[in-house]
């Protein structure tokens, strides 16, 4: 292990933390697109909470090793004093409409391609490539201009990041350190409250289990990056598991693997997708599916399309924003996350 580069050693755990979360995601069924349809057609919120405590522990685990000094949550993506409320506005709703018609989100796409799904592939594919395209390509003009025309500089209000317990630490003129752990320990609180609350819930292992895993290795991703993979020499980007942009960057890999470096975004999509494999083999659930009609194929290319313009421009996906975000406590997460379920409730409508 010690002959082995920083990089390397973070993809390997990144593999290994992405096949259990395929794994769970796979044989538990966790899925915002379904928890959200499953709300709408049949009145049934168990999913939904499966979602909402993970956000509860991840939020829990994330903040503590914050606070703690571990790792320093402010060093991520999510958390710049640029507040980009217009691409997480935007990008949001284009995301939330386009995993209806794709059948899916990023992680469900992925869960799904590991059982078998040759949909998944198509939108695997597509969704790459319009990522991609807007990250560095033809669509990346009108991602910056989007940028520029909607960017607020949260320096010019004394803030140094878009944290929601500086924000309000700002308003009340209270010490940051003193309101985090204040407002962290609510949210996940209610959230929890609002989960356990409910027999169904309590009386459902799998989506309790779903829940618990899911939410636990956001900040396992978090220590692997921010910890582990803490080097002067070979520094690695703070993250944690999202998966639009690292779809795209996986699918480059993929053809430039002689010239390339894999990263932990790569590591954990291939893990997910392998970790679905396994478990769907093992369960016997392991079947090849594919397009019933020409409409159901140009569906998902729309679908995927539109999910890798949106999760791009809003930085993230259901797990990127909604639960690895949120985690963080960042304004721009809330406003993606609340966009992206409003633009899924206006496709399932649709």
């Amino acid at each position: 292990m010690e002959e082995l580069s920083i990089a390397t050693k973070i993809s390997g755990f990144g593999i290994i933390i992405g096949i259990i979360f395929g794994a769970t995601a796979q044989r538990t069924n966790f899925c915002t697109m379904g928890a959200l349809s499953d709300i709408i057609f049949m009145n049934d919120w168990s999913r939904l909470r499966a979602w909402l405590l993970a956000i509860a522990i991840a939020i829990t685990l994330s903040q503590m090793l914050h606070i703690d000094g571990h790792l320093d949550l402010n060093q991520s993506i999510y958390l710049t004093p640029n507040l980009g409320w217009g691409g997480a506005l935007v990008g949001g709703l284009i995301f939330g409409f386009g995993m209806t018609i794709a059948g899916g989100c990023g992680n469900k796409t992925l869960v799904r391609l590991g059982a078998g799904n040759l949909k998944s592939l198509i939108v695997c594919i597509f969704l790459g490539i319009f990522a991609y395209m807007t990250l560095r390509g033809l669509i990346g003009p009108a991602r910056l201009f989007l940028e520029d025309l909607t960017i607020i500089d949260l320096k010019e209000s004394g803030l140094s990041t878009q944290s929601i317990p500086e924000i309000f630490a700002n308003l009340f003129s209270v010490k940051e350190n003193t309101i985090r752990p204040f407002i962290s320990g609510i949210i996940s609180i209610l959230l929890c409250v609002f989960c356990f609350k409910d027999r169904e819930f309590r009386q459902s292992p799998k989506n309790i289990t779903a829940g618990v895993i899911i939410g636990i290795l956001i900040p396992i991703a978090w220590y692997i990056t921010g910890v582990l993979g803490k080097d002067d020499f070979e520094p690695t980007a703070l993250a944690s598991f999202s998966f639009v942009a690292p779809i795209g960057n996986s699918i480059q890999y993929l053809m430039t693997f002689t010239g390339s470096t894999i990263d932990f975004g790569i590591a954990t999509v291939g893990g997910v997708i392998f970790g679905s494999f396994l478990m769907s083999k093992s369960s016997g659930e392991f079947r090849l599916e594919s397009f019933t009609s020409a409409d159901d194929f140009m569906r998902h290319v729309a679908g995927a399309s539109m999910m890798g313009i949106g999760g791009v421009l809003a930085l993230g996906c259901t797990i990127g924003q909604g639960v690895t975000g949120i985690s963080t406590l960042a304004l721009g997460s809330l406003i993606a996350l609340i966009s992206i379920i409003v633009g899924g409730v206006l496709g399932l409508k649709y």
